[in-house]
Formats: structure tokens, sequence, C-alpha cells
């Protein structure tokens, strides 16, 4: 007979309720870049991802990046478009490590995002 042991550990370490029901709207969010505010939930720590809600103001962008760790996305609101489509509320995108694209929302959006790694922007290297 196997015995396994298993750590308990307390659950769950952070919680926002409602979030596809706009539950994020009584959220406080800080400026992320122009137009994009963020709201985290799990600040980057040590080796650990990031998790947070990104908030675009209609017409915002992020220019292009690189991601240097897996990023997943969740469109709780709005419409957030790349190069390769335009994603509505329900969407669910997995950008892989190396690939590099940048982001916009005609319409404004909010997303729930989780990055491995910080991304390494693009274009603001090129000035």
């Amino acid at each position: 007979m196997s015995t396994t042991s298993w750590k308990v550990l307390p659950m769950p370490e952070t919680t926002r309720e409602l979030l596809t029901s706009e539950g994020w709207k009584d959220l406080e969010f800080v400026r992320f870049r122009d137009g994009v505010s963020i709201h985290w939930i799990r600040p980057f720590q040590g080796d650990q991802p990031g998790v947070a809600l990104l908030k675009y103001a209609a017409g915002a962008s992020v220019p292009r990046h690189r991601h240097e760790g897996l990023e997943t996305i969740l469109v709780l609101d709005g419409v957030q478009s790349d190069e390769t489509g335009d994603y509505g509320r329900g969407s669910y995108l997995v950008n892989a490590p190396d690939t590099e694209h940048s982001v916009w929302s005609e319409t404004g959006c909010v997303v729930l995002i989780q990055w491995d790694r910080p991304v390494r922007i693009l274009e603001e290297e090129r000035v």
C-alpha cells in the first residue's frame, strides 16, 4: 500500500469575485501605459508568474513586444486585437514564449492576463 504525503496549503492566496460579470468594475486600477491601466492580482515575485487585469481605453495599444515566457489571456469585456485577429468577450488566448505581437482595442476592453515572465517591449528599444 502506497502512502503519499500531501502538503496542505491554505487556498486561495487571493480572490477576485464575479470577474466575468463585471466585478472588475469595483477594483482599483493604476496607470500601466498610455490608455492602459492595471490591477495586479499577483505581481511578479522572484521566478513566479504575474497575474493582472488590464483595462484598455478605446483606441489604446501596447507596442510590439516579445513574450519571454508563456502568456495567457481571457477577454472579460470588449474586444482585444492583434495582428492575428480580433478577440471578443470570452476569448481565451495563449501566446507561446518567444512570440511577438502588438495589441490594441478600438472599442476598449478588459482582460485577465498571466505572464510567466515580463514581456520585452521592442518598439521602444529601437528609439
